[in-house]
């Protein structure tokens, strides 16, 4: 069981794509969309798709749209692919307050208290709390977790090691990445390495180098 801090859409290539939520009910369809922080398991799938699409975006205002708060079924999104969802996310939300969204922007790469975060805004502490919980549905601290993840994701597939990456995503050390990854991800560092290794992405990086060589 885990949750993350983004939408998640995961999608079968064949047959269904099937997810245990918190109170154990089953959810299989072609596609299905699990909303931020809603605790569930994925089970193994042969041949799945799956997109994480940050809260802070336009296609997240759609996805709030029609998910309640937990795991939903979405088969009309079995189709969607890497452009759609590049296309889709290209804009930031028009539902979300503003200055919640410039408090993220603000937070994303770096470290600021939260009172000092707030007043950059035009908020107190605890206005700023109650926006992100009301609207992310999640504390801010959570998605900075998340964007953490992000940053040590790229590092890993960049080529850095574990301890490495660890750094890079701003993790105190190499157990503290896997806790906050096992988390969010229900996966451990040198489990999701592999993928990531192997993925477009990688290979992108891969040919950029030998260019530059």
């Amino acid at each position: 069981m885990h949750r993350h801090a983004a939408f998640q859409i995961a999608i079968a290539v064949r047959g269904a794509v099937g997810m245990v939520d918190d109170a154990g009910t089953l959810h299989r369809a072609v596609a299905l969309v699990v909303p931020p922080m809603a605790r569930h398991r994925l089970l193994a799938t042969a041949g799945l798709r799956t997109f994480f699409v940050e809260p802070h975006c336009a296609f997240a205002d759609q996805l709030r749209e029609r998910c309640g708060a937990g795991v939903t079924v979405a088969a009309d999104l079995g189709g969607l692919d890497e452009d759609d969802v590049r296309r889709a996310t290209a804009r930031p939300s028009s539902e979300l307050d503003p200055r919640l969204l410039a408090a993220m922007d603000t937070r994303v790469d770096q470290r600021v208290s939260m009172p000092a975060l707030a007043a950059g805004v035009g908020l107190s502490p605890q206005r700023l709390r109650a926006l992100a919980r009301e609207q992310l549905g999640m504390p801010l601290g959570r998605w900075q977790v998340w964007q953490r993840l992000g940053r040590a994701a790229a590092a890993l597939r960049a080529g850095e090691s574990l301890a490495g990456a660890a750094i890079a995503g701003g993790f105190a050390d190499q157990a503290h990445f896997t806790r906050q990854l096992r988390e969010m991800m229900g996966l451990t560092p040198s489990a999701v390495l592999p993928a990531l290794r192997s993925s477009p992405a990688a290979r992108d990086v891969d040919r950029d180098r030998a260019g530059d060589r």
